[in-house]
């Protein structure tokens, strides 16, 4: 009777814990979190959990948005925005395109070198968003493409960057 009681508790005590690949559940592929990616498409709905069970919060409406993958649960992604909501979508509907959005309020130059008193080159609305060609490291600049026309943004006017990632 002691070992079936012994037998039990064993199977009690193993039974609660958390399989080892759960404990791994915010990095499900491996790769580093955070990390950024981008929305594939214009209508993605954001969900408050990690299924198509969980009801839709919101549709994200602007295509390759840059979004912080904050968390992994099989095919989900629990991502952070440019405003800081956080929310689930799934897999298939980030890309790994790297954007960048400005965040900085009004219209933001848009520099010919990264420098403050280089040549303006365009002005740039809040909200738009850009690809990134390159973050040198020690520079407080990033090299923005958009629709074609170059230039250099503070990293501090845009979203999409870790702070200090960099990307040449």
């Amino acid at each position: 009777m002691k070992k079936l009681i012994f037998a039990y508790a064993l199977l009690a005590m193993f039974a609660g814990a958390a399989p080892l690949h759960a404990q791994d559940a915010e990095n499900e592929t491996g790769l580093p979190l955070p990390r950024f990616a981008s929305l594939r498409s214009n209508n993605i709905n954001a969900r408050s959990g990690p299924g198509a069970r969980y009801p839709i919060e919101w549709v994200y409406m602007q295509k390759s948005a840059p979004v912080e993958i904050i968390a992994e649960f099989e095919l989900w992604r629990k991502i952070r925005d440019w405003q800081g909501s956080e929310s689930w979508v799934h897999k298939s509907m980030l890309s790994g395109n790297r954007t960048v959005k400005v965040v900085a309020p009004g219209e933001n130059n848009l520099y010919s070198k990264p420098d403050y008193n280089a040549s303006v080159v365009a002005k740039v609305e809040d909200e738009v968003v850009g690809e990134i060609v390159a973050c040198p490291s020690g520079n407080s600049f990033c090299e923005i493409k958009f629709d074609g026309v170059k230039g250099w943004l503070p990293r501090r006017d845009i979203f999409g960057l870790l702070p200090d990632e960099v990307l040449d």
